[in-house]
């Protein structure tokens, strides 16, 4: 299968912001979200990507040729620097213990979830992880190296 930028259309199934809340605000800056369950964010392209490492085997299931990893759309989806149409890129909202403590509103500070990608019976999140800020950042910039 080559994969194309319509191909994705067939991929892409997305049931977690389908059927869960949205938050209303859509401005992307560190704040408390409330009754959402996720907030819609764009990831912040970055200059120059290098592809280092893709797990072949885990992109066949999906559907993804090994040609179609070693492409520049795919650097360019998985860098961040593009959205493919049907991509509806979110961050999560969700509470939780820190350090013994409830601290309420935790979510995604800097893991961006491009889409659900549908696959036979299983279902993937492709999802980068250090590609901006979220509402979730709290005081951090949302970045990450690659050892994160």
């Amino acid at each position: 299968m080559n994969q194309t930028i319509t191909d994705w259309s067939k991929l892409i199934e997305d049931k977690f912001i389908s059927e869960l809340s949205a938050d209303e605000i859509s401005t992307n800056v560190p704040r408390q979200v409330h009754n959402a369950h996720y907030s819609f964010v764009t990831p912040k392209p970055t200059s120059q990507p290098e592809l280092v490492i893709a797990n072949e085997s885990l992109a066949n299931k999906i559907g993804f040729t090994s040609d179609y990893l070693k492409s520049e759309e795919f650097l360019k989806v998985v860098s961040g620097n593009i959205v493919i149409e049907g991509m509806k890129p979110y961050a999560m909202c969700y509470g939780g213990h820190q350090f013994g403590n409830w601290t309420g509103q935790l979510g995604d500070g800097r893991a961006i979830n491009l889409c659900q990608i549908k696959s036979d019976s299983s279902s993937y999140s492709l999802q980068l992880k250090g590609a901006g800020p979220t509402p979730y950042s709290r005081s951090a910039d949302g970045f990450a190296v690659l050892r994160s």
